[in-house]
């Protein structure tokens, strides 16, 4: 864990840079002090076709992020890893936000029962 999944308006697609995005989001996690091993991170995109947004007169776009972590760290130090992500996500749009409308939000997950997985990419980042 954590694992990333950014929705987003197909009306974005061309201007959103999304794999970009993507990669930004790593590097903010990977930038936490070993608070997200990194061999657990897991980005992806979905691009939306079928929404609505607001009362569908306009052009009107979104992007989503759902950020999903295992539990067990402090909540000041997640509180600041948060923080810190979704300024990267505000910073990433806002040249299209200031040119179209645009919503930007995300919503944070920590699991409270144990996780189901099994992953041999950590092996790769142990010294």
């Amino acid at each position: 864990m954590p694992h990333v999944t950014v929705e987003y308006t197909d009306n974005i697609k061309g201007e959103g840079r999304i794999r970009e995005l993507l990669e930004k989001i790593n590097q903010s996690l990977l930038e936490n002090d070993g608070l997200f091993p990194i061999g657990g991170i897991r980005t992806r995109a979905v691009e939306l076709k079928d929404y609505v947004v607001a009362d569908g007169s306009e052009d009107d776009a979104f992007v989503h992020v759902t950020f999903k972590i295992g539990g067990g760290r402090s909540e000041e130090r997640l509180s600041a890893a948060c923080d810190k992500l979704f300024a990267v996500i505000v910073d990433h749009f806002a040249a299209l936000f200031e040119k179209r409308y645009l919503a930007l939000s995300m919503e944070v997950s920590e699991f409270t029962r144990p996780a189901y997985k099994k992953n041999n990419i950590h092996k790769r980042y142990k010294t």
